[in-house]
């Protein structure tokens, strides 16, 4: 039997973690979550999500997504950032979803991720 799609949530929020993690999960996501970015490393690299979720805002997205790349080890998961990027920003996201948002796009973005991972 195969793993179902997974996904990492990089959020400081607990309570956009617990929404994002209810609804995943009643689709059928496997779900990890994170309140701060070295927790977030530290899942990456041992299960190697299919989707990140990953909030920019609380930290400088492009030294952050570099160093999920590296933490995926050649497994590339795809990534979606919440928050603004500047145009000088070097970061190589999937999606970038500006703040606020509403969860129902962010959802099927995640599922459509997902589902390409499978």
């Amino acid at each position: 039997m195969s793993q179902p799609p997974s996904v990492l949530i990089v959020e400081p929020s607990a309570d956009e973690r617990e929404v994002l993690r209810t609804v995943l999960a009643r689709r059928g996501l496997q779900i990890w979550e994170a309140a701060e970015v070295e927790q977030g490393l530290a899942l990456a690299r041992e299960h190697h999500p299919d989707v990140i979720v990953l909030d920019a805002e609380a930290q400088r997205a492009d030294e952050v997504e570099a160093r999920y790349g590296a933490a995926s080890a050649g497994q590339r998961s795809s990534l979606i950032v919440l928050g603004r990027v500047g145009r000088d920003c070097a970061i190589a996201a999937s999606q970038t979803i500006a703040k606020p948002y509403h969860f129902a796009p962010l959802v099927h973005k995640i599922e459509q991720l997902a589902a390409k991972a499978a």
